[in-house]
């Protein structure tokens, strides 16, 4: 067998794989920006700042923390974990919710979006004043 058959083989092979995933990935993005529209909204924003890359960070940060200045420490490398961390369990009490839910954001973003998007939650605005 020569090279240039097992490419033609491997390619005809692999190039479906691509699509299916592509689609599945496309879908769970406009799902989270759905939640995320409707968060805003039970937050008192308006829903289309979730569809603007970075402001939408922002707009987030300045629910959960009340201040969207903090959106800028995940870009300190290592810190960023922890941020994310904190502001997963901060966004769960900022609707009214305990920290198995928090961990839940985290853990299955969109699915607990969703629950806090389309679930009986209300906002109840920033809990803490720190990180």
């Amino acid at each position: 067998m020569d090279y240039s058959s097992f490419m033609d083989s491997y390619q005809q092979t692999s190039s479906g794989g691509g699509v299916g995933s592509s689609i599945l990935s496309l879908a769970i993005s406009i799902i989270g920006i759905v939640a995320w529209w409707f968060l805003f909204e039970k937050g008192g924003e308006a829903g289309w700042q979730a569809i603007i890359p970075l402001y939408n960070v922002w707009v987030q940060f300045r629910l959960v923390y009340g201040s969207g200045w903090k959106c800028l420490l995940l870009l300190v490398p290592i810190l960023n974990i922890i941020v994310y961390i904190m502001f997963s369990i901060r966004l769960a009490q900022a609707y009214g919710q305990g920290i198995a839910m928090g961990l839940g954001c985290l853990f299955l973003p969109n699915v607990f979006y969703c629950i806090l998007a389309f679930g009986p939650f209300q906002y109840t605005g920033p809990t803490y004043k720190f990180l």
